[in-house]
């Protein structure tokens, strides 16, 4: 291979992302494609995030990062994405070039048509989904997730606070890949790092925008301060 590169690899959950599972086998694949010749990486983006999560804030940064340098996005596994309508939509139409490790034959149109079979597959699935909670709610069956504290009634005060805690601590570690990677961009101020996040349309754990405050209560979370 030839050229300049940007590669995204993505993983679904958190753990998979710390232990690296997945991702070491997409870094390899992306190794192996480019084995040989006249080619230059030059950055990898890695998305620890759900396929149900339209919120893609490294893919957003790959195709922008191809975008200014005229680097070829080079995908390690389009397989795990083939039912990803929104990544599909978004590299097809961000005009950037792009290359697949495990499907080298890839190209726009075959994008194209996995985008809109994916489309299919995510409305025929919401489609089952509402079908069967109708018919369960037919039959009587209590529906719906409890909401704020309401489901930490009656387990006692100790063991709620430690809940809320536990639940608090796992929403910032969500972030902390995020967080580390502005500070060693040099990134260090609060006001500096919540202008990032907010740019990369990364939100607050309870969506909002993000403010100095609330990037200094994150960075104490995680013990980065």
């Amino acid at each position: 291979m030839e050229g300049k590169f940007v590669s995204y690899l993505r993983v679904s959950t958190e753990r998979q992302g710390r232990s690296g599972l997945g991702i070491e086998a997409q870094r390899k694949a992306v190794e192996d494609y480019l084995n040989g010749g006249q080619w230059e990486l030059l950055e990898e983006y890695v998305e620890v995030e759900s396929g149900k999560n339209d919120d893609r804030p490294e893919l957003k940064q790959a195709l922008e990062h191809c975008d200014l340098t005229g680097a070829t996005l080079l995908i390690a596994k389009l397989d795990r994405l083939s039912r990803d309508a929104y990544f599909l939509l978004g590299l097809q139409r961000s005009g950037v070039r792009f290359v697949c490790a495990d499907m080298p034959e890839a190209n726009e149109l075959t994008v194209g048509i996995m985008a809109l079979m994916a489309q299919e597959e995510r409305k025929r699935i919401s489609e089952r989904t509402k079908a069967a909670l109708a018919a369960a709610k037919a039959r009587g069956v209590k529906l719906g997730n409890p909401k704020g504290a309401e489901h930490l009634r009656g387990i006692g005060n100790d063991p709620a606070v430690k809940k809320i805690k536990a639940n608090a601590n796992h929403r910032a570690e969500r972030l902390r890949g995020q967080i580390t990677k502005l500070l060693k961009q040099g990134i260090t101020s609060a006001n500096g790092i919540a202008t990032e996040l907010n740019r990369n349309s990364i939100r607050t754990p309870r969506g909002g925008q993000w403010y100095a405050a609330s990037v200094q209560r994150l960075m104490k979370r995680l013990e980065l301060t």
